[in-house]
Parts: structure tokens; sequence; C-alpha cells
């Protein structure tokens, strides 16, 4: 039955991510991939909630993927039309030559539909094995982490924004607010919601597949395409470098004197 409602939801995202590069063609941006992420994993739950037992618990871990999700997405849209494609893409364009947009397909567009499926897998289990599950203790416990996550990452967010608009000085860096006890709330909280969903799902059969999810999204941002790449283009500036020494690159904790 897992089988079976993953395939179903990889046929989804499947058809979603190629029409998104199709888009990405025509108006020649490829940072789409980054502005769909959130939407992508949201549709996972959909898919998720539509192919299973529609209960309230179901329904509640849905509404929570789109609550998420849409402001993601919304936020990384209104970031993006202000400015022109993001650094990254541009580079691979430059790079990558006449293979561009057939390395684009796979190496952006499909491995990214590959990890909305794996960081979405929670909805999946919740597709085969939701009637089991209950409001519980774990459940419960499993929204306020969550919770604790998305206020982590909305406050994390406006106040860089509120930063940023404030037209700082070449190399000052924001450290204040929840910035002053982690280097990235926003990427702390990205990390606790999921952790929230999975002690949301404990209690079902064989949960520990849902370890996927929550494992998967802390190494990308840890590890990966979070915390590393971004700090990357602070590397040299004197000031990063003192915020650096003093502030947690995670968890929040009080900075070091």
């Amino acid at each position: 039955m897992i089988l079976e409602n993953l395939i179903t939801t990889a046929a989804v995202i499947g058809t979603f991510v190629s029409l998104l590069f199709v888009l990405s063609v025509i108006i020649k941006r490829n940072d789409v991939a980054d502005v769909a992420w959130g939407t992508g994993i949201f549709i996972v739950a959909l898919v998720g909630y539509l192919n299973g037992p529609q209960t309230t618990e179901t329904l509640i871990i849905t509404t929570l993927a789109g609550l998420w999700g849409f402001r993601l997405t919304g936020r990384i849209f209104l970031r993006n039309i202000k400015k022109s494609e993001d650094y990254r893409y541009k580079v691979w364009r430059d790079s990558w030559g006449s293979w561009f947009y057939l390395r684009s397909y796979f190496q952006v567009y499909l491995l990214q539909g590959f990890l909305m499926i794996v960081v979405g897998y929670p909805f999946v289990h919740t597709s085969v094995y939701g009637e089991n599950l209950a409001v519980g203790t774990f459940f419960i416990l499993g929204i306020i982490v969550w919770v604790v996550g998305y206020v982590f990452e909305v406050i994390g967010d406006w106040q860089l924004d509120s930063f940023i608009k404030g037209k700082p000085e070449p190399g000052d860096v924001l450290k204040s607010g929840l910035w002053k006890y982690t280097r990235h709330p926003n990427y702390f909280g990205e990390v606790t919601m999921w952790w929230g969903i999975c002690l949301m799902l404990v209690t079902l059969p064989l949960s520990y597949l849902v370890l996927v999810s929550p494992f998967a999204i802390t190494y990308l941002i840890l590890k990966v395409s979070g915390i590393p790449m971004l700090e990357e283009k602070f590397a040299g500036n004197p000031k990063f470098e003192e915020y650096k020494k003093r502030t947690s690159a995670f968890f929040p904790m009080p900075p070091k004197n």
C-alpha cells in the first residue's frame, strides 16, 4: 500500500516539477524551483490526504503543511520578483553551456521533486496508516513543537526582511532579536517543524519510516544547501566572522562573551 501511494505521489510531483521546468525555460529563470519548494511539499500532503483517510487528525497535519508551504512560497516569490535570477543558477547557466537545459531538468527539477517526496513522506505514511492517528500526548506535543518552529521561522524571516529594508551598510550583519541567539533562526524553525510533524505520527505503525523526513531536512540545512552555502557568501567579512565567533550556528543559545 505504501508503494502504491508513493507511485501516485511521484506521478503527481513529477508532473508538477516538469511543468515548473517548462515555465523556467519560458521565463528564463531557474529560481522558480526555489519558489515552488513549499508548494510542492504541500501537494504531497494534499495527495496523501485525498488518497487516504480524511479524519480530523489528517486534516490538521495537511493544514500545517499548507500554512508552512504557502507562506514560504509567497515569501520567496516576493523576494525573487524584485531581483534577477539567483546567482547560483546564473553560474550554472554559464558553466553548463549547451547542456544547461538537460542538466537543469534532472539536477534541479527532478532532484527537487525527489526531495519533496522524501521530506513530505510523513503525509504519504499518513495516507496509509492515518486511520490509527488520534489526538493524544504525542500528537499534541508534536503540534507544540511545530508551532515553536513556525514562530521561529516567521519571526526570523520578518526580522531579516526588516533589516534588509533598512538598507544596512555593506558588510553589516543582523545580530539582534532571534539572530542574537542563533545565526539561522529561520533554519532552526524549519527543522523543528519537521521534527514536530514526526512526533505527531509516532504512534502510527512503522512510524520509524517517518524519520526519513526530519533527518533529510536536517542534513540538507546543516550540511548541504542551507547553512554552508549561505555562510560561504559571508566568508572573510570581519563583522560576520566576529558574529560567528559569538553566536550559535543553529540551536538558540546565549551569545558568547
